[in-house]
């Protein structure tokens, strides 16, 4: 059994290789964000899915990752986060199976719900346990700077290994690759990470389950749907729901006496900026997705395959990114100003894509570069000082609201730079085109054969669309970059952590 570091002192080997063990679950539970990208015209054709089957298989998934966050980051704290973590690796495993060998529709969605209650479990326990072994701040910090670029590696990777293993197996593959690596997990896992709860939790908030759910899901819903369907009235009303059980849930648990989201937190210097500038970080990193997967595949040619390859070429230079940041901060130059360095450099990855024309391959893929490394330098020091700032015993409650609003952010920059983009494309497209083309891309392409000029005059108007959100987001991180300056000011990451209980189990 292994017991937490003591306060203070520095990680060792075991440690490190604990670290790599946490990589497994962090990298398979971020692939699988991307992982049916091109699984989905094979897994069309075996379980025929109607249309809206097809959607909640890809939804469902992010849905219940994200309701269920701030549930399993408090559970955690209270049961023990190598349990969680544990009970999490066990639910992924019989969900990939299942999902593998789902022969119907349903079931593939009800495996992919499975499969995001346990992504729930596995990805605030993985950070709260880096917490919990690297008591060190610049071992902890270099700790959090390769979890963040494993994290972003697996959103990448996730659509590259689709299309190779539907290439060459059956779609059911991409679900089994999980296996091995949850087998090792729960191999190795007892014997390398070390347990460690809230040693006095409280009773937990079971009323605070379905209100935290209430609050994340109907807004998530609405920011995913509104960038393909538009401002409907429906996903207006579902957002403006969760925002009241927002406000719900925040009165609860400010009022109750044991609450799942201690407010404690937030007054914790540096607690509170971190969380809102994780948002801006994911807002804008989704947003760009949105746009550059599109024009890969639409507006230069690529297959599915050929646009999933050139995509991973923006995150080679992501594994120097967090590593060079997290060296400036160590050798004393001021987290505040790296952090707003992270901001101004990914503010010129959307200045250098607002460039960009119906034929610059290389310039959207150094942008995307950019902004990439701009956003990991940011990720990577805000999760470091959310970390230190909160409470060792809370470190699953904070990871899991650092998740959280990563969550929202994404679905956020997709609705809003999404928006911006295709009231572009709308506008710009002939008033004379077909329905179809007016709405999408996608659209115009399908029909284009039939319309002389309609294809370049879509690729044009997206592209146009593109520079838009461009400019929107560049603008967002140059204002972040200032928010950074001066939210950070003076916030300094504490050398020393309290000791957390020590589990003798």
């Amino acid at each position: 059994m292994t017991n937490p570091t003591p306060a203070g002192s520095l990680a060792g080997r075991r440690e490190w290789t604990a670290l790599g063990v946490l990589m497994l679950p962090l990298l398979l539970v971020s692939m699988d964000v991307s992982v049916l990208y091109f699984a989905i015209l094979a897994i069309s054709a075996d379980l025929e899915p109607s249309g809206t089957q097809q959607l909640w298989i890809f939804d469902i998934y992010g849905f219940v990752l994200a309701g269920l966050l701030m549930t399993m980051g408090s559970l955690g704290d209270r049961i023990g986060r190598r349990r969680l973590l544990l009970i999490g690796a066990v639910a992924f495993s019989a969900a990939s199976l299942a999902a593998a060998y789902a022969h119907s529709a349903e079931m593939l969605i009800a495996a992919r719900a499975l499969l995001g209650l346990g992504g729930a479990t596995l990805m605030p326990s993985t950070m709260a346990l880096i917490r919990t072994m690297f008591t060190d701040s610049g071992q902890r910090a270099k700790a959090i700077g390769i979890w963040s670029g494993m994290m972003t590696a697996g959103i990448a990777l996730g659509s590259v290994m689709s299309g190779v293993l539907v290439e060459y197996f059956w779609w059911g593959s991409i679900f089994l690759v999980n296996l091995p690596a949850m087998a090792l997990l729960l191999l190795l896992g007892p014997f390398l990470l070390p347990e460690s709860r809230d040693p006095a939790p409280g009773r937990f908030d079971w009323p605070s389950v379905p209100l935290s759910m209430a609050a994340v899901l109907p807004v998530v819903y609405g920011l995913k749907e509104i960038p393909s369907e538009g401002w409907h009235v429906g996903y207006v009303v579902s957002i403006t729901v969760g925002l009241l059980f927002v406000a719900l849930f925040v009165h609860r648990q400010r009022t109750t006496a044991s609450p799942m989201i201690d407010p404690a937190l937030f007054r914790g210097h540096g607690f509170a900026p971190s969380v809102a500038l994780n948002l801006i970080s994911s807002f804008a990193m989704m947003g760009s997705a949105f746009f550059t997967t599109q024009y890969l595949q639409s507006v230069l040619g690529k297959s599915a395959l050929e646009a999933a390859l050139w995509a991973l070429l923006p995150s080679v230079p992501i594994g120097a990114a967090a590593p060079t940041a997290t060296a400036l901060v160590q050798k004393g130059v001021n987290r505040a100003y790296v952090v707003t360095a992270g901001f101004a450099i990914g503010a010129a990855g959307y200045a250098l894509l607002a460039l960009a024309g119906t034929d610059s391959l290389w310039l959207v893929l150094v942008a995307c570069g950019v902004l990439a490394c701009g956003v990991v330098v940011v990720i990577s020091l805000i999760t470091d000082l959310a970390l230190s700032t909160a409470p060792v015993e809370r470190a699953g409650s904070a990871s899991s609201l650092m998740e959280t609003a990563a969550e929202f952010g994404g679905a956020l920059g997709m609705a809003v730079l999404g928006s911006i983009g295709t009231a572009i494309y709308r506008h710009e497209i002939p008033s004379s085109a077909p329905d179809p083309a007016r709405e999408t891309l996608g659209g115009a392409l399908a029909i284009a054969d039939r319309v002389p000029g309609l294809a370049t005059a879509a690729r044009e108007a997206f592209t146009h669309g593109m520079q838009g959100a461009a400019i929107a987001g560049a603008v967002l991180l140059a204002g972040a970059a200032v928010l950074a300056a001066i939210t950070l000011r003076g916030v300094e990451v504490r050398t020393e952590a309290p000791e957390p209980e020590r589990s003798h189990a």
